[in-house]
Order: C-alpha cells, then sequence, then structure tokens
C-alpha cells in the first residue's frame, strides 16, 4: 500500500518506471532511519553523480505526503518517514471495511493459465504431486485475489510404454480382479471399517509388480514395446483393456483432487493430442526450421542457443513429448486466448521447457514469450528419496491420513473432545500442517518433508499460524459488546503495535508480489512474520485489561490482524480455525 505510494514519489523525479523502483525499496535495519528506503546508487551512472547527492537532492524535490511525514538523505539513501497514526487509522479502518476482500487488487483483465499436475495414469499421485497441486491451487487463488483471470487446466498422460507396463502386468497377472469404484468400505461386526484400495492404487500395484518381475524377466521391455504398437493400431483388446484401466486411474486421481481441492477448467489427455504435434514439426521442416539427419529423423539445431540438437520425430516417424506439447501449447492459446501460461512442473524438467519454448518461438507463434514453466525441487523423506518403481513410494492420500493421525496425537495432548469436534480440528490442522510445510519453501528448493516437524504448534509451521487467528478468536469471544466500524480514532504507542500495523499495511503489496512471481512462499513467509509479530504483542501489551482507548483500539487492531491472516491463509489453501 505505502510502498505503492512511495513508488509513484519517485516515478517523475528519478526518470524510472515503478516496476523498476519497486524491487529497490528496502526496509531499513533501525526504525530510526525510517519506514523504507530507497538506494541512489542505481541513478549515479544515469545522472554522473554521487549517490549521497542525488539522495540529497531528491529529498529536497520530493515533498510528503500523507501517511509519510518527512523524506530525508541518509548518505546514498532516501529514507522515508511514515506518520504511524496516520498510517494505523487508514489501514485499520480499511481492514475493517473490506475484511476477506483485503489485500485482493482490482481487475487486471489479464488471463493466466495454470498446468497442474498432469498426472500419467498408471499409478496413484503421490508426494510429488502433492507439492505440485498445492503449488497449482495457491497460485491460482493468488492470481485471482491479484486481479487476474486464473485458469486452472490438467494434461493427463494416459498413454505410452509406461502406461503399457501397468497395462502387461494386469493382463498376465491380474486374473480378472477389479476395484469396487463406488464403495468406500464396509462395517464390520465390530463397528470397524475397511476399507477398499482406491482404484489408481489398485492399478499401481500392477505397474509395482510389473517393475519386480522385469528384473527376472528382461523380455517384458519388448512385450510392452508391442503392446504400445497395438494401441497405436487401435487393437480392439488392447484398447479395451487400456479403457478399463484409465478410468480405474482416473476416477482415483478425482477422489483424491477432492481432497486438496483441485479443480481444472479443462482437462487434456496425451492420448488425444499426441499425433497433431508431427504436422506443426513437418511443416516446420518445410520451411527450413529443422532438418532430417543421415537416419531420417527431423531434428532442431539448438546448438548456438546452448541447447543442443533436439528430435522433435524419430526416424520411425513417432512423435516424442516435445511434439504433443508443440500443439498442446498452441490448442491451449487457441482455446483461451490468455495473456500467460505457465507449467507447474519439477526442475528435472527444466532443459525440457527450455527447448519447447524455444522451439514455439523459432515457428513463429507470437504466444511464445507468454509461457513460462514453474519448476519445483524434490519432495524427500527423512529416510530418502521416494522411488516409485520399487513401490516405496508415499501415495498422497495416505500423506493425508498421516497428517490426520499426527494431528489428532497432538490435539489429545492438549484437548479432550467429542469425535465430531477432533475430527473437525484434526482435518483442519493436518491439512494446514502439510501445506503450510510444502508452500513456505521456494518452489525450486528441495525439501524434505517431516510430518511430526510439520505439526508443530510452535516454530515455522501451519498450527503455529493457525494458533495466532485461534488465540485471537478467543480474546475477542471474551469481549461482550464489539463494535470495530465504530470505533473514530485509535491511541497506539507501542512500538509492538507499530510493528504489526506495518505489516498489516504490506499485505497488498505481498499478495502482487506472489502473483507476479508465481510464489506462494511470499504469502507463507508474511502469514508466519504477522503470526510472530502479533505473538510478541500479545506478551508486551494487555488487550482486555488495557483502559478505554487503548483496549478498544488493541482489540480493533487484533481483530485486523485476524482478519488479515484468515486473508493469507485462505490463499494457500488453509482453513483459520477459531479454537485449537
Amino acid at each position: 500500500m505505502f510502498k505503492a505510494e512511495i513508488v509513484k514519489l519517485l516515478s517523475k523525479p528519478t526518470g524510472l518506471k515503478n516496476n523498476e523502483i519497486e524491487p529497490l525499496i528496502e526496509i531499513p535495519p533501525s526504525p530510526d532511519m525510517g519506514d523504507y528506503a530507497f538506494p541512489c546508487f542505481v541513478l549515479s551512472k544515469k545522472l554522473k553523480k554521487a549517490p549521497n547527492v542525488i539522495a540529497q537532492e531528491l529529498a529536497k524535490e520530493i515533498k510528503p505526503k500523507p501517511p509519510l511525514s518527512e523524506i530525508k538523505a541518509q548518505g546514498p539513501y532516501l529514507n522515508f518517514f511514515i506518520d504511524k497514526n496516520k498510517l494505523a487509522e487508514q489501514v485499520i479502518k480499511e481492514i475493517i471495511k473490506c475484511k476477506v476482500c483485503y489485500g485482493s487488487w482490482p481487475l487486471k483483465h489479464k488471463k493466466v493459465m495454470v498446468e497442474y499436475p498432469a498426472p500419467n495414469t498408471n499409478k496413484p499421485l503421490h508426494l510429488g504431486h502433492v507439492r505440485n497441486m498445492l503449488l497449482g491451487n495457491s497460485i491460482c487463488n493468488i492470481l485471482a485475489f491479484a486481479g487476474y483471470q486464473a485458469i486452472p487446466v490438467d494434461l493427463v498422460n494416459d498413454r505410452g510404454v509406461h502406461i503399457c507396463k501397468s497395462m502387461l502386468a494386469y493382463k498376465k497377472w491380474g486374473k480378472g480382479k477389479e476395484p469396487n469404484i463406488n464403495r468406500t468400505g464396509e462395517v464390520d461386526s465390530k463397528g470397524q471399517r475397511s476399507f477398499v484400495k482406491k482404484p489408481d492404487h489398485f492399478l499401481g500395484d500392477f505397474y509395482v509388480l510389473y517393475n519386480e518381475k522385469l528384473k527376472k524377466h528382461p523380455e517384458l521391455e519388448k512385450e510392452t514395446q508391442e503392446m504400445l504398437k497395438k494401441w497405436e493400431e487401435d487393437d480392439k483388446e488392447v484398447v479395451a483393456l487400456w479403457k478399463k484401466m484409465r478410468e480405474w486411474a482416473l476416477k482415483g486421481f478425482k477422489q483424491t483432487y477432492a481432497l486438496f481441492n483441485v479443480h481444472h477448467k479443462k482437462v487434456y489427455y496425451e492420448s488425444e493430442i499426441y499425433q497433431q504435434g508431427k504436422e506443426i514439426v513437418l511443416d516446420g521442416l518445410k520451411q527450413g526450421l529443422f532438418y532430417k539427419d543421415e537416419e531420417g529423423a527431423v531434428v532442431a539445431d539448438l546448438e548456438k542457443e546452448g541447447l543442443g540438437k533436439k528430435v522433435l520425430i524419430r526416424k520411425d516417424g513417432t512423435g516424442l513429448y516435445i511434439t504433443q506439447d508443440l500443439y498442446l501449447a498452441k490448442l491451449k492459446f487457441d482455446d483461451f486466448k490468455m495473456d500467460k501460461s505457465v507449467y507447474i512442473v519439477g526442475n528435472e524438467q527444466i532443459y525440457h521447457f527450455k527447448v519447447l519454448f524455444k522451439i514455439l518461438g523459432m515457428l513463429g507463434f507470437p504466444f511464445a514469450e507468454h509461457c513460462y514453466h514453474l519448476a519445483y525441487g524434490m519432495v524427500y523423506l527423512p529416510e530418502g528419496r521416494m522411488k516409485s518403481r520399487e513401490g516405496t513410494v508415499v501415495d498422497a492420500d495416505d500423506i493425508v491420513e498421516e497428517m490426520k493421525k499426527v494431528a489428532e496425537k497432538e490435539i489429545k495432548k492438549r484437548h479432550k473432545l467429542d469425535k465430531k469436534e477432533l475430527d473437525k480440528r484434526k482435518d483442519i490442522i493436518g491439512n494446514g500442517a502439510l501445506k503450510f510445510f510444502v508452500l513456505k519453501y521456494d518452489p525450486m528448493k528441495d525439501i524434505t518433508y517431516n510430518p511430526e516437524e510439520s505439526i508443530s504448534f510452535e516454530g515455522e509451521t501451519g498450527p503455529y499460524v493457525q494458533y495466532a487467528h485461534a488465540r485471537i478468536s478467543s480474546i475477542l469471544r471474551k469481549v461482550k459488546k464489539f463494535e470495530p466500524e465504530k470505533i473514530k480514532k485509535y491511541e497506539f504507542s507501542h512500538a509492538t503495535e507499530f510493528m504489526l500495523i506495518k505489516l498489516l499495511s504490506d499485505f497488498p503489496n505481498i499478495v502482487n508480489e506472489a502473483a507476479e512471481n508465481y510464489k506462494p512462499s511470499f504469502v507463507a513467509r508474511y502469514a508466519l512474520e504477522l503470526a510472530q509479530a502479533f505473538n510478541e504483542f500479545y506478551h508486551e501489551c494487555p488487550v482486555l485489561k488495557a483502559d478505554g482507548k487503548t483496549r478498544d483500539s488493541r482489540l480493533a487492531l487484533i481483530y485486523s490482524v485476524k482478519i488479515v491472516l484468515r486473508n493469507a491463509l485462505d490463499l494457500l489453501g488453509i482453513k483459520a480455525p477459531e479454537e485449537m
């Protein structure tokens, strides 16, 4: 909010654009040095003057406007001081007025497509997909809150050798068994529920079985290739098996998506688009953009770009992933006419997307420069890397159940609750712990997920932030009559109060930065900082025992903190509980 005002004040006298100024604005290390600072080094070369001279000239030229109280040069920095009481009045009144909309931005009339999680239909979604889904969901939430039209889509990779591995294993050793898709479990005579295996888990067992059998029977590889060839030739028996097993996977995915509140505007299927990309490549070959090598494969020479030579169509005329991705990129832009297309895919595919975007540009597609690969790092467990082909992968559904169990254990240490309330809280806290742990890190960072660490009510965790919200709710419940809208003037004097107010004023800017950079970690870190600042305030400043206007002011302040904490958690897909 106030950072944006400072940017406006600086734009004319510096000659810089707003998007050039904004990243340069700093928070001084000491309150005595102001609330915000602009380093003048960047202007030194342009103006051929020393940074400290530029700072002094700008201090004379720029006149502060409320809530700025003073602009002062200090060495090479131009420091901005905020009138804290005016700041408090402006921020708190706006939060109380806007409530769930505080931090949001006006419509930008820009559409951003987010593709995630793009699973394969040969096994269930795992912990790596959890990171993908949480990133995709929260990015869509943040984009929408920041004024963009977010368009979530999915690509289902439902063809290829990896799919045939599960199919072949089922054909050889499945004995005609099928998962019970429509039932979630039966209650026995003791009242215990025995869960029927989800259809995608049932399917995944055969993928694991295939890899076990392959160790003793290497000839299985040739059989999978033959099965794929039959599928592409529309063999009735193979296609019928493919359709049946594909349906199992999709039904299982649908259930997992529901657990993570994942919804898509449109779903693309590899089986429906894998052929069309060849036409794009062959057209590029005619234009002389690509060439055929000595074996007859169509190749893109990207040596000058440092990307080597990339085969686009094999010598036998079959396409690769990149072949279909060329067509899919065009299809998506044709379907939605969006301004940006974001692909959420692991960082092992960085090279693939560099090549894809470069080739789209070579082909003359204007949308090539509007494609962006949001790469993310690996998710490890304390005992090591997940290995799906060995059957030691942690499935997405299982991690949700595990987190509920861990949350239940922690809740029982603190409270004695009836089953209904216990189930409600363990769901909110368990899911919150998982989501916050994953989203608090920069997407590119590899992480080691530890359920017990993530559920702690102390430290950098989701429950810690949720508890701050619950604590404020508890305080407000003790107030018989509290009408924040009717408070006309606020009285603040303590440093922790001003720290909270300043943080609250920063929320809209955090939302915008998170949207522009596709980083939910900005929001997660902000929520954590706000919760920490509230706890510091709570220990330093009495609320209910304070006198008169101070009491009302502090009630309005924590009420505002509660609103913003809830808004931040909501962007991450996390519920803000009233009690914990």
